[in-house]
């Protein structure tokens, strides 16, 4: 990689924009698209409104290409890039999320790979909620890699609830103030109503016969996943690759030859799981997509001749969690709802919804009646195994710690 572009794609992963924070009782009575995710061909569309009647725009952002390659000065390029990343994070300030509204709507910021589990845990919500209140009530979500989530909240978007990637990611709402501390323990589970792990999506066929970790990191090997600084899946990822590694190795320094070549195969490291899915499934890029059980799941049901499965020896018990954002809920006048929103997930009818779109249920009993779904043999670490999220990340995915050595 030459030294500007290696400048510029530093800049892009490491740049955070302090926005200020809105005035939420004087923002725009509608909902517009957010702008969260940059990429060199534009920004993406992250919004989903449940009700159509919340928003009579929209505004779509369809073309801000980085046209860098044809010019010589990195710092020029450099600034194109920060000027195009503003101007995305502009709209998103300036179109909000959710700002004013009735005390019967919502707005759930989740990340990527959750979509369309949501989308139908929304409608499933909403009768539950009818037939016991009799009330309507809507709800907006919005999606992205989750560490660009949680930073979009700190920055104003006006979630009610998140359920993000992981802990971490929510407790760097918590530090603002946001979100109240004891947040894990106001639901079951510590806050994770249903769990994930780590797996291989690999082509029909398997014609790299890609088995386990070990064969990610031979020469011919192209690899698909996220930015771990942008993307909570992404760090699970390498955590299961790390608790691989040690499984393997004792010696720390071949621990780190072993991720170091494992992320020297990445050719694309996209800023959300979802977006590594397009890159690996539509795009056609790399020979195994480091992914999401639940997002691997999905893809084999839509595309049932062309991909499959493979489960590694050693992986993680990746923990998605979900937070009232207090701050919020206070103003909005939505307390009761949110809770009742999230308490819900617990239910059976939710957690079978999960495991029917590839979440594992955190409900045991229902986890069971699954077991021809999930992969239930799998050897899987914990975060505690890494010292917990807050040991995690500053040994891991700060800057400077270990992502970035063996990356950059």
């Amino acid at each position: 990689m030459k030294g500007s572009e290696k400048s510029v794609k530093h800049l892009i992963r490491h740049s955070r924009f302090k926005i200020k924070r809105s005035d939420r009782k004087k923002a725009a009575n509608d909902i517009c698209t957010q702008c969260r995710n940059v990429h060199e061909d534009g920004c993406m569309n992250n919004v989903k409104i449940f009700n159509t009647k919340m928003c009579d725009r929209k505004i779509f952002i369809t073309k801000m290409t980085f046209k860098s390659a044809t010019i010589k000065n990195p710092v020029i390029k450099s600034l194109k890039v920060i000027t195009a990343m503003s101007m995305c994070f502009m709209f998103l300030t300036l179109s909000a999320c959710g700002n004013v509204r009735d005390d019967l709507t919502i707005t759930n910021v989740s990340y990527d790979p959750t979509r369309e589990f949501y989308e139908s845990y929304n409608e499933l919500f909403k009768k539950y909620y009818s037939d016991k209140t009799g009330q309507q009530v809507n709800i907006i979500q919005s999606h992205g890699g989750s560490g660009s989530q949680a930073r979009s909240v700190v920055e104003g978007c006006n979630a009610d609830v998140v359920t993000l990637a992981l802990e971490h990611d929510i407790s760097l709402i918590q530090n603002t103030g946001l979100i109240n501390d004891g947040w894990i323990e106001e639901f079951d589970k510590d806050s994770s109503p249903y769990t994930s792990t780590i797996v291989f999506l690999v082509r029909k066929g398997n014609e790299k016969n890609i088995k386990d970790w070990d064969d990610l990191v031979k020469d011919d090997v192209e690899v698909i996943t996220p930015d771990p600084k942008s993307s909570g899946g992404a760090c699970w990822n390498f955590l299961a690759a790390l608790s691989y590694a040690q499984n393997k190795y004792s010696d720390i320094s071949l621990q780190k030859d072993f991720l170091k070549k494992l992320y020297g195969n990445v050719s694309v490291l996209d800023s959300g799981a979802r977006g590594s899915t397009t890159t690996f499934v539509e795009n056609g890029k790399g020979d195994v997509l480091i992914a999401w059980e639940n997002e691997a799941i999905a893809t084999v049901k839509n595309y049932p001749d062309k991909y499959e499965i493979i489960s590694p020896s050693v992986s993680i018990l990746a923990q998605p969690s979900v937070a009232i954002v207090d701050d919020n809920v206070s103003l909005n006048k939505t307390e009761q709802l949110s809770h009742d929103y999230l308490e819900y997930l617990y239910s059976d009818d939710a957690q079978r919804l999960a495991a029917d779109n590839g979440y594992r249920p955190s409900d045991e009993n229902i986890l069971k009646e699954y077991r021809n779904v999930f992969n239930l043999n799998m050897k899987l670490t914990s975060i505690n195994d890494f010292g917990g999220w807050n040991g995690a990340y500053k040994t891991y995915f700060d800057d400077g710690a270990l992502f970035d050595e063996i990356y950059n």
